[in-house]
């Protein structure tokens, strides 16, 4: 019985995980490059990057010494 409770246990608290990641369902904020979605809610503070410009940020910062 003890196995059950603990499976039961993890499924629901699987389920609960995907629905607290999920609050960016609504509208995303756009790059301030590129203006393409990002991966950010509108409500994001600072300024957002797509994840090619992200990318891409880091590889010039990384690179610039």
């Amino acid at each position: 019985m003890a196995d059950d409770d603990y499976c039961a246990g993890t499924s629901t608290s699987t389920a609960g995980a995907s629905t607290s990641t999920s609050p960016a369902d609504g509208p995303f904020a756009v790059c301030v490059l590129c203006q393409s979605p990002t991966e950010y809610p509108e409500s994001h503070k600072g300024s957002t990057l797509c994840p090619v410009c992200e990318w891409q940020e880091a590889e010039r910062t990384m690179c610039s010494g």
